[in-house]
């Protein structure tokens, strides 16, 4: 009797080689993080989502905490005339505002402006709480969630409605304001989001046109995803006088004078949520670094038997007492399968395996989620065993991912190391060309330096040789892509007329014109090869990528 082949098995997630986007929104759906709310660009946070932005909200509210910042809570009803009082705000703002005219049952007397993010409203309260040079610096920070109106909603990456901190900082001098400003993005946001999320970072300032409406510098935090594009995973302005002058924030200083403070403001949201995922994440699900998942290790009972489930519960209040987060699956009505690939999907960083057959070995299987290993550990070990591999697997994956980042982030970390241990800029320039060795990070540097010529400093230079080489790479990537179906469709064109003369080979008519039309078209077609790619050096010259 012949054997029927085995039928392929469905992958539960869309695989990210096919369709990222589509990998994304499966792998939120199947790992029960978030839904889609009933308004569009709304969503709901299911607990297991709500619980990772949790983990990241209390290690970022300790390090806020620990700059001397306090949290406050201001309205989510913002007066329109507030917003106008800073024009350029107003204007940045305006498309992305929800705005209430009729509550009550009748039509407001002044518009009321959703909370887009808090400037405008603590700044009237900063006005009123400064009055000397004793009150500064006045640092506070609240988390809420704010509204701004999104064209093309994404979960957790661009929504109507977000979760996010703002903090916002008042100061006597400008230079305590910047400081101020630069201590959030080095030593609150890329220590936590490198350290916690295991994610590295490209840390630069934005171009004029990209800054924070009203902002006179922004600092910015980018991450590259496993697609190759980089996410913005938090924000640190500096606010000059703008919006001190627009409320009134001044302050009278030790001598007496009347003085207008300088302020800062900043924030980072639940689009760090999805920066974890698409940082981390594989085929199989999404992959948690260990110190910021809520649940380190999942002890799994095999059999719904009186050993076993005894067994698996005293693993968890050893794991617990050995500061793992530890949880119990004892849902033996459900197939073992399915519950494990539920604990891969959901990225849980260690399995721990418990069975009959364990049992009577005295040895429980491990297993990595980050890697897939398994191994067997003897059940008066598997405490410590485990505390000590979940450090190991953030380490390990926080250096896959700098990894992944690939040659140019390391080479741009290493050059803004370079330049603040005081090199100069065109000493780190010449050492990152001469480290790259490709005439791609020698073109990057040229537009580096021309960049810096013409008056950025080394920080926005380097954003600049970000935004480039990505640039080049997108372009590169189009282009060839024309040239080959050029190439493709010469060819096929071509052949046409030369089969054509094969079987009419001689004589007049339609046969003798076909082998020179044919090889016409071939020529054509290399031509076209040829044309594309200098039109790939064309599109990607340096005066066009500034």
């Amino acid at each position: 009797m012949r054997r029927l082949p085995a039928m392929a098995r469905t992958p539960v997630l869309t695989p990210q080689q096919d369709d990222f986007p589509r990998w994304y929104q499966d792998v939120i759906a199947k790992a029960e993080l978030a839904d889609n709310g009933p308004v569009r660009g709304t969503m709901v946070i299911r607990p297991y989502g709500y619980a990772l932005w949790e983990r990241m909200q209390a290690a970022m509210d300790e390090r806020i905490k620990a700059t001397g910042a306090e949290n406050a809570y201001f309205p989510l009803f913002i007066p329109e005339s507030y917003m106008k009082r800073e024009a350029e705000h107003v204007d940045g703002f305006s498309p992305e505002l929800a705005v209430v005219t009729h509550a009550g049952g009748k039509d407001l007397e002044e518009p009321i402006v959703i909370r887009p993010t808090s400037e405008t409203v603590i700044g009237v309260y900063m006005s009123k709480w400064v009055q000397s040079y004793r009150d500064l610096p006045l640092l506070l920070n609240q988390w809420c969630n704010v509204v701004r109106w999104e064209l093309r909603p994404r979960l957790f990456l661009r929504t109507s409605e977000f979760l996010w901190q703002e903090g916002h900082t008042a100061h006597a001098t400008y230079d305590d304001a910047r400081a101020y400003a630069a201590h959030i993005a080095h030593d609150v946001y890329q220590d936590m989001i490198v350290n916690t999320l295991a994610v590295p970072l490209v840390v630069g300032r934005k171009t004029k046109r990209e800054r924070f409406a009203g902002a006179i510098n922004t600092t910015a935090l980018e991450a590259m995803m496993i697609d190759g594009k980089a996410l913005q995973m938090g924000t640190s302005h500096e606010l000059g006088q703008n919006f001190a002058k627009a409320f009134d924030i001044t302050y009278a200083s030790s001598s007496g004078q009347v003085e207008t403070c300088w302020t800062t403001s900043w924030g980072s949201s639940t689009r760090m949520v999805g920066g974890l995922i698409m940082a981390h994440g594989d085929d199989q699900g999404i992959r948690i670094p260990p110190r910021v998942a809520p649940v380190q290790a999942v002890v799994i009972a095999v059999k719904d038997d009186e050993r076993t489930m005894a067994t698996a519960s005293s693993l968890v209040s050893e794991l617990t007492a050995a500061g793992v987060r530890a949880r119990l699956d004892n849902r033996t009505t459900q197939g073992f399968g399915r519950r494990a690939t539920e604990w891969e999907l959901k990225g849980v960083p260690v399995r721990v395996e418990v069975g009959p057959r364990d049992i009577e070995s005295g040895q429980a299987t491990i297993v990595r989620r980050d890697s897939g290993d398994k191994n067997s550990v003897a059940f008066d070990v598997i405490s410590a065993s485990v505390a000590t591999l979940l450090e190991s697997m953030h380490t390990e994956m926080s250096e896959a991912a700098r990894r992944f980042s690939g040659p140019l982030g390391e080479e741009l970390a290493l050059a803004a190391g370079e330049l603040a241990t005081g090199l100069t800029i065109e000493q780190a320039l010449r050492g990152l060309a001469e480290r790259t060795g490709t005439r791609d990070a020698v073109t990057a540097a040229a537009v580096l330096g021309v960049a810096i010529r013409q008056g950025g400093d080394a920080a926005a230079a380097l954003d600049t040789l970000a935004t480039v080489a990505s640039r080049r790479l997108a372009l590169r990537r189009e282009v060839e892509s024309l040239t080959a179906q050029a190439r493709f469709s010469a060819v096929v064109l071509g052949v046409l007329p030369v089969g054509f003369w094969l079987f009419f080979p001689g004589g007049a008519g339609p046969g003798a014109l076909a082998k020179p039309l044919g090889w016409l078209v071939v020529l054509i077609g290399l031509a076209l090869d040829g044309a594309g790619f200098a039109v790939l050096r064309w599109m990607a010259a340096p005066e066009r990528l500034c």
